[in-house]
């Protein structure tokens, strides 16, 4: 295990029986930019290939 799968695996237990809205994840992700601005282009970088992830044309 990565020590960044620690942060996932954590997820996973806490809030792994949720269901969450790409709708509330995009305003999580742009709470986290807010108040982390450092992480902008990860965060960036993550959204924009969560939204291409089935496009053929990405590939």
């Amino acid at each position: 295990m990565y020590f960044t799968d620690r942060g996932i695996e954590e997820l996973v237990q806490r809030r792994g029986d949720e269901e969450v809205t790409l709708e509330w994840l995009g305003e999580r992700l742009r709470d986290f930019v807010d108040l982390n601005p450092e992480f902008e282009t990860p965060i960036e970088r993550f959204a924009t290939w969560l939204a291409r992830l089935d496009d053929p044309d990405d590939e």
